[in-house]
């Protein structure tokens, strides 16, 4: 009995200061968050008073309204919805495509091939050599930018494939007993086997896309039509940095505490804007999370 009880002591004690490291932990994940939805629907004046903790202290939509009254916001989300999608789509399709045909064993340069993309991840031309060679390409200033240069990528070639190598040999070779070809093999067997790895890999492409501007700032600044949700986000973040220098900045833009219903600041747009920019990849990631957790059973043929 007292073995028992010393063990049922030490199992509820370990249980008690794990829920609550947990607890502390995810307090201090959601915490950040939070309070930038709370300053998001908080009044503009009173948040330049700081104190601004779990709830607005004075609830108003007029930052979200001074965020959807622009124009260009409405073109710069469409603009990463676009990329986003476009980007996930051909980057898992390419890419696993590509992992397929390196992984065959009958292909006889697969593994010089295998070499010198991996050597893509180790060695990088920098900067300047990758401006010139999208301007040589004519991709300047073009959509197209967001899209050819990350179709492939080296790190998702590599998990994709070792995925692929662990299905049984087996349900390919029936495959071609039946009279299948290689790209039948791969759409209609192979893709559907590899579902776990290809949608954690098209929530890694789709999140990069989405939080992507610095290559926006690069290639496509000149086109304020193909500004990306997140680049503006990074201006607006500027902006609030560069009014922050100055208390006078806030009176320069009339943010009096009786006009304060109608004002917005730079912080309450940046809280507001980053929501915005947020809320599409939370609202995707809840029916992706599963296949982070448990994979599916390959268990059509017994090796």
């Amino acid at each position: 009995m007292t073995y028992q009880l010393k063990s049922k002591i030490e199992n509820y004690t370990f249980n008690t200061v794990n829920i609550i490291f947990m607890m502390i932990i995810m307090f201090i994940t959601l915490y950040p968050f939070w309070n930038t939805i709370a300053v998001s629907f908080n009044n503009a004046a009173d948040t330049t008073r700081g104190g601004i903790t779990f709830r607005p202290r004075v609830f108003t939509l007029q930052n979200y309204r001074a965020v959807f009254t622009s124009g260009t916001i409405y073109n710069a989300f469409f603009i990463s919805v676009a990329r986003t999608i476009i980007q996930t789509v051909t980057g898992v399709f390419l890419t696993s495509m590509l992992a397929y045909a390196l992984g065959r064993r009958e292909f006889v340069l697969r593994k010089a091939f295998t070499i010198i993309i991996v050597l893509s991840m180790y060695i990088n031309a920098g900067l300047i050599p990758n401006y010139f060679l999208i301007r040589s390409l004519g991709m300047i200033n073009t959509f197209w930018v967001y899209i050819i240069p990350g179709m492939i990528s080296a790190f998702n070639f590599i998990v994709i494939r070792t995925y692929m190598n662990n299905l049984p040999e087996s349900i390919i070779e029936s495959a071609r007993i039946d009279g299948c070809g290689d790209f039948i093999i791969f759409l209609r067997i192979i893709l559907p086997l590899c579902l776990p790895v290809l949608a954690t890999i098209a929530l890694f492409i789709a999140v990069n896309a989405w939080n992507a501007w610095f290559d926006t700032m690069i290639y496509n600044s000149g086109r304020t039509n193909l500004h990306t949700l997140q680049y503006k986000l990074m201006e607006y973040l500027q902006s609030s940095q560069n009014q922050a220098k100055s208390a006078a900045a806030i009176g320069s833009m009339g943010m009096a505490q009786d006009a304060s219903a109608s004002m917005v600041t730079p912080v309450s747009i940046r809280a507001a804007i980053t929501v915005v920019a947020a809320l599409p990849i939370l609202m995707v990631y809840p029916f992706l999370q599963r296949y982070f957790v448990t994979g599916i059973s390959i268990g059509s043929v017994k090796e």
